[in-house]
């Protein structure tokens, strides 16, 4: 058989620590080395995968111990490092931040860098301190003693000067510092109001990861990172017959048509990757230039998005809308948040104009009524459908800030609840075959 690769994980104190520049000068830097590095993202993020695998030039899976059985997080980790020489897995926001939950199921970075066994390479933001950080080193040791750490990397240090008396602060713990970054504006990737402008949209990424590789190369040790490394833990990959047993969401059909451009883009990796394992074939479709689904296929996915961005054109594709309701005449089709959206009667953009939208639910969403929904969970559906048979139960998350103006009169897709013991409450729609929520399926729950 043969041994893991090596990994380490990525993990700060904070959201804007670096994470993100880090892990992606990381990536560029050791692929023009020549190595094979796979890259996974920790929690729920469809954007960051999407630029660890134009960095890496190899996909970028989530792992995330929420919403994951551990078998099934176990089995994609391996999934990301096969055929790899080391494993490099991004954090979600501050290391130890995640949900009430049993030991190991929080859904913070530390519980998959502890399943794992992977060390940790803190990257501190030191603007505004010098010695001090040291200290916050020393409560990352304290507070956790079993997470090894690879090393720190100290980023946006202001001088020399100022790179010294941090390292030799955290050094003195006998903790290695292994890269210290300057402030760099050139490096800086740009935002919308779901995170980052997506990496398909993003001008001139090849440039920009070239430019965070220099960056890395320039003041971080690579040898002794790759050095700190450690094997990856993980079970081996599962086959396709026992996939559903672990907490894969089963193929939702033979042949499935998803829509795919800049208006649909949230679908997770890991749900094509085993669809595909269980022979079905995806064939992907593009609202936006007008295209309808495949009429060969016998389920459509409209995975979520920025439809509010695109509403003006999604309204005028016409090929689109009407192949969509002739699909839906006959065939099952689900969209998840954004596609929700499109399903719906209506959407109204952010300057407060209203399209109207494919009506195959009575939905009615606005953009320009904004209001954050973010965090986890838990569903149990009310009738059979894409998804699985009444009563199962699905984990996942919403991420958005479309507000519903008029729910109409459909059923209700599913009951949901939330992370912090919030009773279940009726979510979705639902009208014959067709379905959808603001809520994106990770995995099956036992």
């Amino acid at each position: 058989m043969t041994p893991p690769p090596n990994g380490l994980l990525v993990a700060a104190l904070r959201s804007g620590s670096g994470k993100t520049t880090v892990t992606l000068g990381l990536l560029r830097a050791l692929a023009r080395r020549g190595l094979a590095v796979g890259g996974a993202k920790c929690g729920p993020d469809y954007i960051d995968p999407a630029f660890h695998a134009v960095a890496s030039g190899r996909a970028s899976l989530n792992l995330d111990s929420w919403a994951m059985p551990p078998e099934l997080m176990a089995r994609l980790a391996t999934r990301a490092g096969a055929g790899a020489d080391l494993v490099v897995a991004e954090g979600l926001m501050g290391l130890f931040d995640g949900v009430p939950a049993a030991p190991g199921r929080s859904g913070a970075s530390a519980d998959v860098a502890r399943a794992l066994g992977l060390p940790l390479l803190l990257v501190l933001d030191v603007s505004g301190q010098s010695q001090s950080a040291a200290a916050i080193v020393a409560g990352v040791r304290a507070y956790a003693p079993d997470l090894p750490l690879a090393g720190v990397i100290l980023n946006r240090v202001g001088s020399e000067r100022h790179t010294r008396l941090v390292g030799d602060a955290i050094r003195a713990l006998g903790i290695d510092v292994l890269g210290a970054i300057p402030r760099n504006p050139d490096v800086v990737l740009p935002e919308r109001h779901l995170g980052l402008v997506q990496a398909s949209e993003t001008s001139g990424l090849d440039t920009l990861l070239d430019r965070m590789a220099d960056l890395v190369e320039t003041h971080v040790d690579l040898d002794r990172l790759i050095a700190a490394a450690r094997p990856l833990v993980a079970s081996p990959p599962a086959d396709a017959a026992t996939a559903s047993s672990i907490g894969a969401i089963p193929a939702p059909g033979g042949r499935i048509a998803v829509a795919r451009d800049a208006a649909f883009t949230f679908l997770y990796p890991h749900l094509v990757e085993g669809w595909r394992a269980e022979g079905a074939e995806i064939a992907f479709f593009s609202p936006l230039a007008d295209e309808a689904p495949d009429a060969a296929c016998d389920v459509c996915w409209l995975p979520g998005g920025y439809p509010e961005l695109h509403a003006e054109r999604l309204a005028a594709a016409s090929g689109f809308l009407e192949g969509l309701r002739a699909f839906a005449a006959d065939r099952p089709v689900h969209g998840e948040c954004g596609g929700y959206m499109v399903l719906g009667r209506s959407l109204t953009d952010a300057s407060g104009r209203t399209h109207a939208m494919a009506g195959l639910l009575d939905v009615e969403t606005s953009f320009a009524k904004r209001k954050m929904h973010l965090g986890y969970r838990a569903v149990e559906l009310l009738a059979d459908g894409v998804l699985g048979p009444t009563g199962t139960r699905l984990a996942g998350h919403e991420f958005h800030y479309a507000t519903i103006v008029d729910p109409g009169r459909d059923a209700p897709f599913a009951l949901a609840g939330d992370a912090y013991g919030t009773p279940p409450q009726p979510t979705g729609s639902r009208r014959g075959r067709v379905s959808g929520s603001f809520f994106h399926a990770v995995a099956r729950r036992p």
